[in-house]
């Protein structure tokens, strides 16, 4: 049996590298006092380890190192074409951690990096640096901070979901998005709701869960913590995204789109995002090398504009029979696929 303990605790990692830039960072003295057995291991730039040739991404995220380094350039990226903007200007991401604790067999991650070992940028400092000049030329920005990572899953370690509330408190033309799979919400209790962060949780059918989304929190359990953020104030999505065609998949959606709204409120909720899988046909490419046996990336995609997605008529199917269930819970205006 999952639990949100089980899907909250930390890999071992037996093994810290970190760049000398950054050994006597607070932040980095904050996460080496949780792994206090593990081997530290000092060296120049991040890169000696997480670009290295032949690696093997699976294996990795089996046995996971992390390290510890300084970002030196990239704070901010503009939005991809792939990703919902929910009708926002000025939509970027950033990314103060690449790779992820959890281990999605679809996840796209492994497709874009040569290793799966968590590297964390602890001069998050610097981001709040380069956004602060940015927001003093854009009337407004709409943030996601979570996208090459799950920064709620590892909040124990780093604090970083933290910092960006208060960052978020002080900046009200800024609109962050938080994207989770994950049911910790401890962080939300110390804080009062911001009018401009949104908690957006990933729901997947238990069955796509179990098989499919390695260490996440089950659907139940990501359920509760929806439940009690929006108690509390806090503005909240759902995102039915990505939709994966499995057998059965038909009655796995339905099922799961009925016991969200057996115990969420609809009404309550900031909006719905619905959205099958798609991923960019290189990050496919490098993929389908390191899970050849994988069912749900060995399915006959199509291309279209350089992205790897179902058919025409298969997207169809599967956006409007979600989007049928949706439809009966929450206003229209507020579905966005």
């Amino acid at each position: 049996m999952r639990n949100s303990e089980t899907s909250l605790k930390m890999p071992n990692f037996s093994h810290i590298y970190i760049e000398d830039d950054v050994s006597d960072h607070e932040n980095t003295i904050k996460i080496l006092s949780h792994f206090k057995t593990s081997k530290t291991i000092k060296i120049s730039n991040y890169k000696e380890i997480f670009n290295r040739k032949g690696q093997d991404f699976v294996l990795q995220k089996e046995s996971m190192k992390l390290v510890l380094a300084k970002k030196r350039d990239g704070f901010l990226y503009n939005g991809a074409e792939v990703c919902e903007d929910f009708g926002n200007d000025n939509f970027y991401y950033t990314a103060s951690i690449m790779n992820c604790v959890y281990n999605c067999e679809y996840c796209y991650l492994q497709g874009m990096y040569p290793s799966g070992y968590i590297v964390v940028f602890v001069n998050i400092e610097d981001t709040f640096f380069e956004l602060k000049k940015m927001l003093s030329i854009k009337k407004n920005i709409y943030l996601c901070i979570s996208y090459d990572t799950d920064l709620l899953a590892v909040e124990g370690i780093t604090g970083f979901v933290s910092k960006w509330m208060a960052f978020a408190q002080q900046n009200d033309n800024l609109k962050i998005e938080l994207r989770t799979k994950c049911s910790n919400y401890t962080v939300f209790e110390s804080q009062l709701p911001l009018e401009n962060f949104i908690l957006s949780w990933t729901l997947s059918p238990e069955e796509i869960i179990h098989q499919f989304e390695k260490n996440t929190s089950s659907l139940q359990n990501r359920l509760n913590a929806i439940k009690k953020t929006m108690r509390m104030g806090w503005r909240v999505r759902l995102c039915f995204d990505p939709i994966i065609q499995v057998d059965g998949w038909q009655n796995m959606y339905e099922k799961m789109v009925k016991q969200v709204f057996d115990e969420v409120d609809g009404t309550g909720l900031e909006d719905i995002s619905i959205g099958v899988f798609r991923i960019s046909k290189d990050y496919m490419k490098n993929i389908l090398s390191k899970r050849p046996n994988s069912s749900i990336i060995n399915f006959p995609f199509t291309c279209i504009d350089g992205v790897m997605t179902y058919s025409d008529e298969l997207r169809q199917e599967m956006i409007q029979l979600v989007y049928k269930e949706v439809e009966q819970h929450v206003s229209r205006d507020k579905i966005y696929y």
